[in-house]
């Protein structure tokens, strides 16, 4: 497996996966939001090419994907991660902890000070996030306390706290 950024070419796959990903969590028939998320991420001034990235089979065959997309704590820039899909076929496989890997180290490389979202706890907390509380950083919805993390890079300082904002896609999922 090697993970790469996505390309234009990638679109169409990168919205299948996602959709096929998140489906099982949805009732029969209801659309699946994170894939057309994508693509209004990809459209707004939040895309943040380098954090876009792929899994792919030696034979260049796409079966994951994450999105870092441009977030703040308070006016301070920081990495939103999400959504984060693996086609359902190619799950349990480690395929998701290599593109976790893979951004986290891509956003630690650009300089980033740290990486937010919106999740499982008992997942990620395998990649050091920890909830947002411990550093001070507060969802934009409280109820969102228990599975808000964040995941502190080199480039973190301590005095970064306060409210998170997601981009402004994400207020239409």
């Amino acid at each position: 497996m090697l993970i790469r950024r996505e390309t234009e070419r990638d679109a169409d796959v990168i919205r299948a996966i996602t959709t096929a990903a998140f489906a099982p969590s949805r009732p029969p028939g209801q659309t699946v939001p994170e894939a057309r998320l994508i693509d209004e991420l990809r459209a707004s001034p939040a895309w943040i090419p380098a954090l876009s990235l792929v899994a792919v089979t030696a034979a260049d065959e796409v079966i994951g994907h994450v999105l870092g997309t441009r977030g703040h704590v308070g006016q301070d820039p920081v990495v939103a991660l999400g959504p984060l899909s693996v086609r359902p076929d190619r799950q349990h496989n480690g395929v998701g902890s290599a593109l976790m890997h893979a951004t986290l180290g891509a956003a630690d490389a650009l300089g980033e000070p740290l990486v937010a979202l919106l999740g499982n706890p008992a997942y990620y907390q395998r990649f050091g996030f920890e909830l947002g509380t411990v550093y001070q950083i507060a969802p934009p919805k409280p109820e969102w306390q228990p599975h808000f993390q964040v995941r502190v890079l080199s480039g973190y300082q301590p005095c970064l706290h306060g409210m998170f904002t997601y981009p402004e896609p994400f207020d239409r999922t």
